[in-house]
């Protein structure tokens, strides 16, 4: 039986890479505050996205009508963790690499809370 040279090559540098992963620095938690002047202190496409993506539990607590800890936020929450790529990706291909200006912000945000957070049939 022949040694499998690349499987184990490859589980190594998935491994390296996770630790590499678990050891960098994470970044700092964006405060809505930060988006308050665009204008003059434009912002990275990716940290508005994390932001926006940060916020999917009060998300879930407007959209359900019900507090942390329901039934019903709870299954919005674990229903909307796993689209989070895919809405990555809508924005990725919408939106500039620099936000800029509120409208630009606004759009973002609501397109990408349509995406992780749907409403259709939910009447006021």
């Amino acid at each position: 039986m022949k040694f499998p040279v690349v499987t184990v090559t490859l589980v190594a540098a998935a491994l390296a890479v996770v630790l590499w992963e678990q050891t960098r620095e994470q970044p700092e938690p964006v405060d809505a505050n930060r988006f308050a002047d665009l204008a003059t202190d434009p912002v990275d496409r990716n940290t508005a996205v994390d932001w926006v993506i940060g916020q999917i539990p009060s998300m879930c607590e407007q959209a359900t009508g019900q507090g942390a800890g329901t039934d019903a936020h709870s299954k919005c929450v674990k229903e909307s963790k796993p689209r989070s790529s895919s809405c990555r990706r809508e924005v990725r291909d919408r939106f500039p690499s620099i936000i800029a200006s509120d409208a630009v912000f606004r759009d973002l945000s609501i397109t990408l809370m349509n995406c992780l957070v749907p409403t259709s049939g939910l009447v006021d």
